[in-house]
This record gives C-alpha cells, structure tokens and sequence, in this order.
C-alpha cells in the first residue's frame, strides 16, 4: 500500500458534505487513512451543503457517521479530535453561483498556509444534475485552472445512456483535463478486484491457460438479498442494467479479458480495457430476444419476515416496466476469446447476496479413470468471490482418502481472512488515496464510459419500448427468473453459487 510520502498538502472539497454518501462511506475512509498514517501531513477538509452548518457540528455528525459505519469501529477520541482539527463546513448552494465566493476564500486560505504545492480535489457527492454546474461554477470562480494540482472526483450513474454520458464529457473535458477527471467505480477498490491483476499477471502458470482453447465459459454473478428499500425514486430512473451491469459488472468484464499490459502504467492499462470493450459482440434484435433476460421481483419472505415486491415499494409505480435482474450473454470477438461466452447477471431480492467470478475450464481430453469412481466428476474451475467472504479457489480433482480408487472435487483455497491478520481497507480507502496520489489505474476514463453505454444501448432501448407483460417474474429469496436459468442451460451450462451459509 502506498505511504503518505509522496502526498503533497491536500485539500479534500466534498459536495455533498451532510449527504448519507459522505457519512457512510467518505468521511469513514479518510478518518481511517488519517488514523494508518497515510493522510498527508498538511491536509483539511471542507464539507458544503446547503443548509447553514457550524464546524462544529458538521465534525460532530460526521464523527457519528465513523462510529457506525467504519470498519475500525468507533473512533478513539483523542485521534479524531485531532482529525477534526482540519474539518471544516461552508454552507455552497450549487444553484446559487454566488455562494462559491465563500468557498474561494476558503480554500486560497489553507492554499497560503499550505504552501504552494498545495492540492485541491472536489468530490461531487451529489445527485447527477447537479455536475454540470458544479464544474461550472468551479470555473467561473477560476478554481479549476491548475491541471496540476486540481481533481473533480464524479460519482455514478456517469450520464444513464449514451448521449447524456457524451454530453458530461464534453462539459468536464471543456473545464478539467482528462488526468484531472477521476470516475470512480467503489468496485474497482475491493480488495479482491485489484487482485485480479495481480493474480493474473503476476502467476507464469495462468497465462497459457487464460484463453479460448483451455476456457469453457466464464461468469460474472453479483446478486442481492436487499430489494431497493428507500431508493425506489432513484431506481425507476436506472435499473439493473443501468444502476449494475454498464459499470461495475462491464469493468469486472474486463479484468478478466483484457489483455497483458506492458506496465503499470494508468493509462496503459485502461488502453488495454478499452480494447475488450471495442471487440465486444455488437447486439442485433435477434441477440437482444435470445441472449438477455430481464426480471422484476414480486413479494415473498426472506429470513421468515415478508417483504414486498418492487411495484409495491416506496417512489415505485405501481406498473413499473423497470428491471430489478438482468442476464445477458456476452461475446469477445477477438484472438483470445473467441466463441468463448461471458455469462453476467446481477439482481435484487435473490436468494444471497455475493459477487463470484467464475472461470470454467474445458474437461480433459481423455478420460482414463471407470465411471464409478468419477460419479462426482467436475470441469476444473476458478472461483474469485468479492463478497461476502473474499477468496479465490481453485477446485480440482483429487483422490478420496481410502483403499478404492474414488475422485471427487477439492479446494485449493486463498482466502483473506486466514493468511492476514491486518483489516482489510473499504474501497473507498483505497479510491482515495489513489486520487491524492494522482493514480487513475482504477477510474473510468471518457473512451471506457462511452464504449460501455455504446454496447448496452441496444438492450435499453429495446427493453424501454417494448414493455414486459411477465412483470413481476420472480419472487423474493429466489435465483431470479427461470428464463435465466434458460438462458445458460441452452449451452450446457448452469450458474454457480459458492454454498454459503446465509446469516
């Protein structure tokens, strides 16, 4: 992990700054880097909202939001109000241009004391109309000049369809750099998905194997035991398709396919992302009818309390025509993958929440052994689960204990928790410190955005004109929609589920 040796004085600017994301996830993150050594020396950070606030008790609800959501639980009191020394609260009502003012002021205050290296990073912590004019109100008030030593940092959903995504780039890109622009996808910063490169590039024994001729089919299988809960409103906009699979599924996509880098160098390796995205099969009419799959749950009771279906949650329209699961069956048209099917899911109210990536590989070419002793015969597989538990696996063949002669699957397991003691950082740690560092290897770039709306446009707007007459088609605690389940089984395979104990 990298050290705060190479920080300069910081600036951390949150809009957004009394808003649940800030509490939950950012203001647990930079406490915990401050806490592990790894904040800069000189640093503050300004929270902005609309209401008026004093510093005082903006530290105070934010200290509320470390002890109930930091992974180090709650904070020892002598280190936070320490921490808390460089908190501090300007009440910026976006909408007004004239509050930035304030924040101005601010900010060529702690730029003098600082010292001139001093970095400024803006995190955008706010809904997605809101953008535009933060970056242009940054400008006006000429607080976004220095492409050096000033980051915008933008939250998802980055645009929800092809046309809007371009059109906030071409906004940011007129105000802020490409280096300056940091999208972030928390997915990226789990500890296991900045494995995968690890694993893959730093091993001799996968390459040969990482290809069409010793591969099956892979898939990519986030699912959710929670339904959308308070964000209904939020959801009817988005959808599974939009709010999951464009963004985090596509980008874990394309860890597994792209090809070896050169270097470690960011924009080499988002080059090398953006090459899978580019060779992705384009969707005809015929691919959108039989190799997608779309869902919405309907009530049914989860760990014996019941629970309502998505038409019936709060900020839902009772005829919604939104997804809440969504299949789909990808192709990588390239030297590598060819032929080779990439199986993704994602949805809500399913039987367990988890996120596995599953790597199938071809069975052997001769079978040596009598069928009676391979009854429990299974194809080698690679199975890296983000979530809930954080391993990878790689099940094999292997002799029963015993006199006869009788195979049956094993493990060969890394998992976290038993090889290091340390806590293992929340992404947003590490997302983090990546934007202070100026590391982009982990963020969206404009091409990487644009190309994965530009794949799933055909399958929005199909499924947004034509409404299914099966809503709801699943029912809560479930694996999803039985068309699903078709989707795979017409090629011989089925979905993969670790066999967790549901808590």
């Amino acid at each position: 992990m990298k050290t705060s040796l190479n920080v300069n004085p910081t600036i951390v600017v949150i809009f957004g700054g009394t808003g649940d994301l800030n509490l939950r996830k950012l203001a647990p993150a930079l406490y915990n880097l401050y806490a592990d050594g790894y904040m800069p020396e000189k640093y503050a950070i300004i929270g902005t909202a609309r209401r008026p606030l004093t510093d005082e008790k903006f530290r105070e609800n934010l200290m509320d939001g470390v002890n109930q959501f930091s992974r180090s639980g709650k904070v020892k009191q002598e280190k936070w109000n320490k921490f808390a020394e460089n908190v501090i609260y300007n009440s910026v009502d976006v909408e007004t241009p004239e509050s930035f003012g304030l924040l101005k002021k601010s900010i060529e205050k702690l730029q003098k004391e600082f010292g001139p290296k001093t970095q400024v990073i803006y995190y955008l912590a706010v809904a997605p109309n809101l953008f535009p004019l933060i970056a242009k109100c940054l400008s006006d008030y000429g607080l976004a000049g220095n492409e050096d030593n000033c980051r915008i940092v933008i939250e998802k959903p980055f645009g929800r369809d092809l046309e809007t995504a371009k059109e906030l780039n071409c906004i940011l890109t007129g105000i802020f750099t490409e280096k300056q622009i940091y999208r972030i996808d928390h997915y990226l910063g789990k500890e296991t998905v900045q494995n995968i490169m690890a694993f893959r590039f730093a091993n001799s024994f996968l390459e040969p194997l990482w290809n069409r001729t010793y591969i099956d089919h892979i898939q990519i299988s986030v699912t959710e035991q929670l339904g959308v809960g308070d964000r209904g409103g939020y959801y009817e906009s988005a959808g599974a398709l939009r709010d999951m699979i464009q963004n985090h599924l596509l980008q874990l996509l394309c860890l597994i396919g792209m090809e070896t880098p050169i270097n470690f160098d960011a924009d080499e390796i988002r080059n090398k992302k953006v090459d899978v995205l580019k060779a992705m099969r384009p969707f005809s009419p015929e691919d959108i009818r039989f190799s997608t799959v779309r869902g919405q749950y309907t009530k049914g009771w989860v760990e014996g309390k019941e629970v309502p279906g998505y038409r019936h949650e709060t900020g839902v329209d009772p005829n919604s025509n939104t997804e809440t699961f969504a299949a789909i069956k990808f192709f990588v048209d390239n030297w590598r993958w060819q032929g080779i099917p990439f199986y993704v899911r994602t949805g809500k109210r399913l039987f367990q929440t988890s996120s596995l990536i599953t790597i199938q590989f071809k069975d052997v070419p001769h079978h040596i052994f009598p069928s009676g002793v391979t009854e429990h015969w299974q194809q080698n597989r690679l199975i890296i689960s983000i979530q809930p538990e954080m391993s990878i696996r790689l099940q094999v063949q292997g002799k029963r204990p015993g006199l006869d002669m009788v195979l049956n699957p094993v493990d060969m397991v890394f998992d976290y928790k038993g090889t290091y003691s340390s806590d293992t950082p929340e992404a947003y740690e590490t997302l983090l410190l990546d934007v202070m560092t100026g590391d982009q290897t982990q963020f969206m770039r404009a091409d990487q955005v644009e190309a994965a709306w530009e794949l799933l446009m055909p399958v929005i707007n199909a499924w947004e004109s034509k409404k299914s007459l099966s809503f709801p088609n699943y029912t809560a605690d479930s694996w999803g929609p039985e068309d699903a389940e078709a989707l795979i089984a017409r090629d011989g395979f089925h979905w993969f589920a670790l066999p967790l104990n549901k808590e």
